[in-house]
């Protein structure tokens, strides 16, 4: 799924509670983060609820480096958010991840509108993590 199929599966619903729980089966589909992530150095700071975060960097054939994303957390939403951010910045490279636009892009979902201040402190904990992750990676040249 791209950020375009996101954007059009959540207008389908007009309620926030529907789109609440299409966010949080978004989660549930999510790939299990292996147990030996779920460690001090892999949690994310700043957020309510249990979250951990691994960043995979590939190579592809041509040498391009990529940041593959995988997570867990004890909250469910907390998950359903995680898969967005997955949609958004997975399998890109640093300078893609880096380059987006973040308050455009949940504004045109509504999220900008619908979290409450402590989960969108942990939401932005996960993607101040996640760029920090791109910028070393892309410093490593």
């Amino acid at each position: 799924m791209d950020f375009e199929e996101l954007e059009s599966n959540l207008a389908l619903f007009e309620d926030w509670a529907d789109r609440y729980q299409y966010i949080i089966s978004l989660g549930a589909k999510l790939p299990p983060l292996d147990e030996r992530y779920k460690d001090e150095a892999h949690r994310v700071e700043g957020c309510m609820s249990q979250v951990w975060l691994h960043a995979d960097v590939v190579e592809d054939e041509d040498g391009t480096r990529r940041i593959v994303l995988d997570a867990d957390s004890d909250s469910a939403i907390v998950k359903g958010l995680f898969a967005i951010l997955r949609v958004l910045f997975s399998g890109k490279t640093p300078e893609e991840i880096l380059a987006v636009d973040l308050e455009q892009a949940f504004e045109s979902i509504g999220l900008d509108q619908h979290l409450s201040p402590n989960r969108r402190n942990g939401f932005y904990a996960m993607i101040e993590e996640i760029r920090r992750t791109a910028a070393v990676v892309q410093q490593m040249g």
